[in-house]
């Protein structure tokens, strides 16, 4: 058995699922940061620690998950949802990045 899950596939079908992977993860790291600073805010607005350090606890599993599902599929999807973080992060920097309520 091969280390590359994607090995073997047409070269359309293995772009098209890395795509796939780096919008996904694109999407997942749109909410993860969105999270971030929804955590922030509320810790620095309401100071609920508990509730929050819960909801950010399963943020990262979630995105954990997300980046061990891929890299069962080999090391280009995983690459491709790594970048995907990274490309979400400015986005949400930008949209949110210094208002607190």
């Amino acid at each position: 058995m091969s280390s590359f899950a994607l090995a073997g596939l047409s070269p359309w079908v293995e772009a098209f699922s890395l795509v796939a992977f780096f919008a996904a993860v694109i999407a997942a790291g749109l909410l993860y940061f969105r999270g971030v600073w929804w955590s922030a805010n509320r810790l620095a607005c309401e100071g609920r620690v508990v509730v929050t350090a819960v909801l950010a606890a399963g943020r990262f599993a979630l995105l954990g998950a997300l980046l061990i599902f891929a890299s069962l599929k080999g090391a280009p999807p995983l690459l491709a949802m790594a970048l995907g973080v990274l490309v979400a992060r400015p986005f949400v920097m930008r949209r949110f990045g210094g208002s607190l309520r």
